[in-house]
């Protein structure tokens, strides 16, 4: 007899339909056989299913040569997601338990069985359950504790179970299945943020810093220690619109792939916030592995991806900043394939100038290249606060975080009305086409370009850069043309840092 069950693999944020073959014939040696290019916790699986069935009452058919075939062959399969499917391929091919095969045909199955036969949380459940649904599969059965995580799958029916027993007496009528429904109200995500009310003084940085909300731009803050740069960067968080539904979604996804969602938030709904120290890895930034995982540029996807003391990096770790902060995604190849994971995140970088860094100017110009300082927006030069700021009652003369959030939400519309008909959102979007289409500069706007182009020595990239902030200035401001004060402002952004 053979049973054939569904499951899925995990690739990158992509799933592929995995179907479970159990059969099982006489030999003279007894066991159990797992091929289709499975790793070590899929090889286990024998061990654990064993010992799951018999501390559940249930049969193990230890007299029969049983082989498991997770198919397709040629995709090489990981972790112990498979132990459910192959724990109800056993019980089929047995025919004592009188589960019926045709019962689970609309299925499939995710879940790591416990040696008492209890289910255990598996990662990548949501994108399994959008995969379900690609796939027309009607029933995605997986453990209670990811119930609420498939859950946000509209038009999937999600049993979340405990134990295999439970799952067998559900499918004999001997109890009801838990259906969790449809969509469920997503837990709000605790997140402390800094109000900009908070952050005394400072005026020019907190410009800044709503431009780069508004346009989706890279900022680095340069100034003396203890002047507040971290502070304004934790701030920054909380003049970020919202994150809607498909980026939640979206999020989501990758947190459950990185085992990084929390047991009782099912639903992302806070833009990340990733703060890298100087001493991580440019494995642990990108991702990487043998079998490839989202690394901190992707976990800061649709967020803030934080670099505080940027000269402390080396150089190699830098570098591989360059292609996803342009491409918004980074492709990891390893032997056995190639995974592309989304990296569209806000790079907020924060130094001290090269007198206050253990370096001098050469050194941390060998660190940060001009490549890479190129394609980070704006930079603010943060002064030390005065006293009398510093004194001063919170709240006084300065606006909150809700306030200026306003003004960000005005511009991102004005960008969404914009670029409609076109593949971006944001300004900081725009490819050499889109500006020289969406982008009009008024004749005196033009003249100051060119002007600054040929004093500041800038590089073409950091020209269209410009015109970007430009635009984003442009919007906050309200106007459809970019006309000469929004150039000058942008303009004051391109600093050299003392490199």
């Amino acid at each position: 007899m053979l049973a054939n069950l569904s499951s899925f693999a995990s690739f990158g944020l992509h799933c592929e339909r995995i179907a479970v073959e159990v059969g099982a014939t006489k030999g003279d040696e007894p066991g159990m056989h797992i091929v289709g290019l499975g790793d070590t916790a899929v090889k286990e699986s024998k061990q654990r299913v064993r010992m799951a069935l018999r501390s559940s009452g249930l049969k193990y058919p230890s007299s029969k040569v049983i082989t498991v075939n997770l198919a397709p062959a040629d995709l090489r399969k990981s972790g112990p997601r498979y132990d459910l499917a192959i724990a109800l391929g056993m019980m089929i091919i047995d025919g004592s338990q009188l589960v019926d095969a045709h019962a689970f045909e609309d299925m499939a199955f995710l879940g790591e069985l416990a040696l008492d036969g209890t289910l255990r949380h598996v990662t990548g459940v949501l994108p399994a359950a959008i995969a379900c649904k690609k796939h027309g599969i009607s029933t995605l059965v997986v453990p209670k504790v990811n119930a609420p995580e498939a859950a946000l799958i509209k038009g999937l029916n999600v049993i979340g179970i405990s134990s295999i027993r439970e799952l067998v007496d559900v499918v004999m009528g001997e109890a009801t299945p838990e259906f969790i429904p449809p969509n469920p109200s997503p837990h709000p995500n605790p997140q402390s943020l800094i109000d900009f009310a908070d952050v005394r003084g400072q005026e020019h940085a907190k410009r800044a810093l709503e431009i780069a909300a508004a346009g989706g731009h890279n900022v680095l803050l340069s100034g003396t220690p203890g002047s507040g740069k971290t502070l304004l960067a934790r701030a920054f968080s909380g003049i970020l619109p919202p994150l809607n539904n498909e980026e939640s979604i979206e999020v989501t996804q990758i947190y459950s792939i990185a085992n990084q969602l929390p047991a009782d938030t099912p639903l992302i709904q806070q833009r990340p916030f990733r703060l890298i120290h100087h001493t991580a890895s440019g494995v642990s930034i990108v991702g990487g592995g043998q079998i490839p995982k989202p690394g901190e540029i992707t976990l800061a996807h649709r967020g803030v991806l934080f670099l505080d003391e940027l000269a402390e990096f080396p150089a190699q770790v830098l570098e591989v900043l360059r292609q996803p902060l342009e491409d918004r995604q980074i492709t990891i190849t390893r032997a056995h394939g190639s995974v592309t994971f989304p990296a569209d995140f806000i790079m907020v970088a924060a130094m001290n100038p090269p007198e206050f860094s253990a370096g001098n100017a050469n050194k941390i110009q060998k660190r940060i290249s001009k490549p890479l300082l190129d394609r980070i927006d704006l930079t603010i030069d943060v002064q030390s606060v005065p006293i009398e700021d510093l004194q001063k009652a919170p709240g006084v003369n300065c606006e909150t975080s809700t306030q200026i959030l306003k003004r960000v939400n005005s511009a991102r519309e004005k960008q969404f009305e914009r670029f409609k008909n076109f593949p971006i959102s944001l300004n900081n979007e725009m490819n050499v086409k889109h500006i020289d289409t969406l982008c009009e500069l008024e004749n005196e706007a033009k003249e100051l370009m060119k002007k600054a182009a040929e004093k500041m020595n800038i590089s073409a990239r950091a020209y269209h850069r410009v015109i970007k902030v430009a635009r984003t200035i442009a919007d906050l401001s309200g106007n459809t043309n970019i006309f000469t004060e929004h150039i000058g402002e942008a303009l004051q952004y391109r600093q050299n840092i003392g490199l």
